[in-house]
């Protein structure tokens, strides 16, 4: 506790303004949306004028279908975030409040959920337009990075998704955290794993700037499926392990239960993020294979 950070006062809304009777107010949570797709859509535009980079000196599509690409992707990131996030985490709740759903302005939004919405948004798109898929999915795993990043900044910011109890340097207070999760505190918080920025900075910065590099030194995209499976390995190898220290959703935690398992195997568990992680690592793993044996 000695060397521990307190939260920084930052407000969760960028500025707000009352308009017609309702209050409208821009958070950085959705600024973190708006600029990650600018972003992705600065990356994939520039990948799309060099031909070089492409299999056959050729681009997968032409820029003018970045329009539709992007209206794809958001509606298979909200969608599938938000039914991800429903079925996963707390479904016994939406059952009983079905109208909640669609709520999303109240928060709520799985990564792994928005992942499989992405993955069948750009499957529809893929087929619709002719676009090869292993090239389209290539360039699209490039682009999410940089929403990543922001978004587990924008979490941090919230407050939200913190992380277990710890002792370290940097742990960090968080005034939304409960005390009775902190075993040794009883009438204080305790400093917490800032585990959204440790996110931000393997799946977001480090994961980026290994695709940017594959992408745009090593030629990757010559290689179809490789830039697919290099993100969903270390994606999921980093979600993975920030699991052992990021605190589980409530809904997963009780007496019984205290460590937030999933899946209970007596002397160790895994979490739900670790269970959603596990089948990415392996199909990371053979779109890995699989690209270098084609090159090969």
């Amino acid at each position: 506790m000695l060397g521990a950070i307190s939260f920084p006062n930052i407000s969760p809304e960028i500025f707000s303004i009352e308009l017609f009777g309702f209050n409208l107010a821009l958070r950085w949570y959705a600024l973190s949306y708006i600029v990650g797709i600018a972003l992705g859509w600065f990356l994939i535009a520039a990948t799309l004028k060099r031909p070089q980079l492409w299999p056959n000196d050729t681009p997968p599509m032409d820029k003018s279908y970045l329009e539709d690409l992007l209206t794809y992707i958001v509606i298979g990131v909200i969608a599938g975030g938000r039914l991800g996030y429903v079925l996963i985490y707390d479904p016994a709740h939406f059952i009983q409040n079905p109208l909640e759903i669609l709520m999303i302005w109240t928060g709520g939004l799985s990564f792994h959920g928005g992942f499989l919405g992405v993955i069948i948004a750009v499957t529809l798109f893929s087929r619709r337009k002719s676009v090869p898929l292993p090239q389209l999915s290539d360039v699209i795993a490039l682009a999410a990075t940089p929403a990543i990043l922001l978004v587990r900044c924008a979490n941090f910011i919230n407050g939200e998704l913190w992380g277990r109890p710890t002792d370290v340097p940097w742990g960090v207070i968080f005034p939304s955290a409960a005390a009775q999760d902190c075993p040794e505190v009883v009438d204080i918080l305790c400093a917490r794993h800032p585990s959204q920025l440790y996110e931000a900075a393997l799946e977001g910065l480090l994961l980026g700037a290994l695709l940017f590099y594959l992408a745009f030194r090593r030629r990757a995209f010559k290689m179809p499926w490789l830039m697919t499976g290099v993100f969903f390995f270390v994606y999921g190898t980093a979600r993975f392990l920030v699991e052992f220290v990021r605190q589980p959703d409530a809904q997963f935690r009780g007496p019984d239960n205290p460590l937030g398992w999933a899946l209970d195997f007596g002397e160790w568990g895994l979490t739900m993020g670790q269970i959603l992680s596990t089948p990415m690592i392996l199909i990371g793993l053979a779109l890995i294979i699989t690209a270098r044996r084609r090159a090969q």
